[in-house]
């Protein structure tokens, strides 16, 4: 029983209670208190939004692949290129997908002992986001977005861009490598 305020006592109409999931029919609801048999509880609003295919997918791979099959043009290739070489350059890569809300079906993160990059898409370029880009060697200057940034460095790829598999691979490894040595 929560306490409304001092000197209420717990036979007070207005004491509130909060019962946590799995009893009383849910998630956590608050209801007021009332005499016996006349409990009611908020009810809990559930709209109907449509999901795309990439919401429907369950493990962070599926959605990956969900996004790649639902993008369906230039972007879903090179997204999926790039999946594939990130995989290449670090076997032990791990795929997941995190903030996803409402307005916004979630990103792709690939981690090792830490984040390494985000992967993203809007209508003319594919990006992928470092999170410690600041602190990696880039000598092929392969970081062309975000570069005023004191942590994160970003890579754009535009429909006709060539990627430099060489060097790419080089900074997704060196990315590991800090993760590496700051995670001991």
């Amino acid at each position: 029983m929560v306490r409304a305020g001092a000197g209420w006592g717990k036979d007070d109409p207005l004491v509130s209670t909060v019962r946590p999931f799995g009893q009383g029919g849910g998630p956590a609801t608050a209801s007021t208190s009332r005499p016996a048999g006349s409990m009611r509880t908020k009810e809990r609003h559930v709209y109907n939004m449509k999901k795309t295919s990439a919401q429907k997918a369950e493990s962070p791979s599926q959605l990956i692949n969900a996004k790649i099959k639902e993008l369906g043009d230039w972007r879903g290739k090179t997204l999926s290129r790039l999946r594939a070489m990130i995989k290449k350059a670090d076997p032990e890569v791990v795929e997941e997908w995190k903030w996803r809300k409402p307005s916004n079906p979630g990103v792709q993160v690939w981690s090792h002992q830490g984040p390494i990059c985000t992967g993203e898409t809007y209508t003319s370029v594919v990006k992928l986001t470092f999170f410690k880009g600041a602190s990696l060697k880039d000598p092929s200057r392969l970081f062309n977005s975000s570069l005023e940034g004191s942590t994160r460095r970003a890579i754009d790829f535009h429909e006709d861009d060539e990627i430099d598999e060489k060097a790419f691979t080089t900074l997704i490894r060196a990315a590991v490598s800090l993760n590496e040595s700051s995670s001991r």
